[in-house]
């Protein structure tokens, strides 16, 4: 049977036009976004638990002499304090009186837990249903990508948070009770528990010395420090380490937190015990034993904690262009630590790595990154890096300090760390509110507060065609 339909020399193929064309328009407006929304919650949640610590430690009866206290001074310590930071413009032993300390632990115990995760808590504790906006709120805040289950992981965040915290002032209780009342052990031991756990360096010490006087002191200096990691690390991390015990079966983030915080403390304790090995102003006159204890201290607490066991300020240059870089690094995302996060920094070198070797996937232990997680790293060290120099342009103009002692004084409050070269009590008026700022630029992070800024995201539904750009 022939085909009747099939092609013969000659013929021509005539297309005929049944439909008019018709154009079509790709909007670009742009819609006011949920995580814009939420991000905006944040801050101004934060910054409501700023002013509300800010007028009670104005209070008279915050201050010892029971006058108030100057607004910037008030300011900066409710600042420092909920941004967990620790860096202080007078000294808490001795300026602030029970009262006075009793609301910086509040409010350090507060910003160390976050915004959502207090206001969860206390909606909890009256008994009010968390709204499906508010657990996507949640999630965001501590960096989880689905929302299922955060309310619960806020009570165990809470519970776990209470444990380590009691358990570690009862071991500086066993310490303190040694050397003061007991009423001034038991506080004492209570404040630098919560104060260490949630990475704010705040200490009862007074004259501005934190633990210099616990430099040959294991129990106090090693409770400080596990203390300071756990809170660095994160109940994420840890639940994830307790509940898998393999390492094979870690998730990725896990693996990167734990691998990046070992090399930086390890790091961190080799590199300062050579640089100030003999360093009679800060650890070379002590015994080998305690070098290794302080420098190993040291390479902890820019995790973001702030506690000193030496004068920062007499560390040689180089010792302290480390700490900086430490601090910049910070903890973990969704921990009481600060910093750009040593996801963030592992992401990015991984990355790198991958990109040498020649892979056009970058992955580590055997997980392929996501390209938006590289793209918001990126962005995150980029705005972070403008960020802390457009503050030292600002301080170098307002202050009258040597350079390496601003940018050190900048990157720590960016870092909420709270370490300082001696020079937090002598600023300015105007270095107090610029470094106040910086802490809260610090705490909510240089990639939110750009998204809040910018209210809006837009959406397009096409996308561009691409040329190769020349690198290097």
């Amino acid at each position: 049977m022939s085909n009747t339909f099939a092609p013969k020399p000659g013929d021509r193929n005539i297309r005929v036009p049944r439909l008019k064309p018709s154009i079509v328009e790709v909007s670009q407006e742009t819609r006011r976004g949920s995580y814009s929304i939420s991000v905006t919650r944040l801050l101004h949640g934060f910054g409501v638990m700023i002013l509300v610590g800010t007028l009670l430690l104005m209070l008279p009866i915050s201050s010892q002499t029971g006058s108030a206290t100057p607004l910037v001074n008030a300011l900066f310590t409710a600042t420092s304090a909920v941004c967990v930071t620790g860096l202080v413009v007078v000294d808490t032993a001795t300026y602030f009186s029970l009262f006075g300390q009793m609301v910086i632990a509040l409010l350090i115990q507060l910003g160390g837990f976050g915004y959502m995760t207090s206001a969860t808590m206390f909606l909890l504790a009256l008994r009010r249903k968390i709204r499906f906006s508010d657990r996507l709120l949640i999630a965001d805040s501590m960096g989880i990508k689905r929302p299922g289950g955060v309310v619960r992981l806020v009570r165990r965040i809470a519970l776990f948070t209470l444990i380590v915290e009691g358990i570690g002032a009862i071991i500086l209780f066993s310490h303190f009770i040694t050397t003061n009342p007991t009423g001034t052990a038991v506080w004492k031991s209570i404040f630098h528990s919560i104060s260490a756990f949630n990475n704010a360096g705040f200490d009862l010490e007074g004259k501005f010395q934190s633990l210099l006087g616990y430099q040959t002191d294991v129990t106090v200096v090693l409770t400080i420090a596990f203390l300071i990691i756990l809170g660095g690390l994160g109940y994420t991390v840890l639940q994830n380490v307790a509940v898998t015990r393999r390492w094979s079966r870690l998730q990725l983030d896990t693996k990167l937190v734990i691998g990046v915080t070992g090399t930086l403390l390890a790091f961190g304790t080799m590199a300062l015990l050579l640089t100030e090995f003999d360093n009679s102003s800060t650890i070379g006159s002590l015994p080998l034993p305690y070098k290794f204890l302080n420098a190993f201290f040291h390479a902890v607490t820019p995790r973001t904690a702030g506690f000193a066991t030496v004068d920062v300020g007499k560390m040689i240059p180089v010792s302290l262009v480390i700490t900086i870089m430490l601090m910049f690094i910070g903890g973990a995302s969704g921990s009481t630590a600060g910093g750009i996060k040593v996801n963030t920094f592992g992401l990015l070198v991984a990355t790198i790595i991958s990109t040498i070797r020649g892979n056009e996937r970058p992955m580590a232990f055997g997980k392929e990154f996501r390209t938006s997680d590289i793209y918001q790293a990126l962005t995150l060290i980029i705005l972070s890096v403008g960020l802390i120099a457009v503050v030292v342009l600002l301080m170098t103009f307002t202050e009258n300090f040597d350079f390496i002692r601003i940018v050190f004084e900048i990157v720590s409050a960016f870092g909420t760390v709270g370490l300082s070269t001696g020079i937090t009590p002598e600023l300015s008026t105007a270095g107090r509110l610029i470094i106040t700022v910086t802490m809260f630029l610090g705490r909510v992070g240089p990639l939110t507060t750009a998204f809040s800024i910018a209210q809006s995201r837009h959406v397009r539904a096409y996308r561009y065609s691409s040329e190769s750009v020349r690198i290097g």
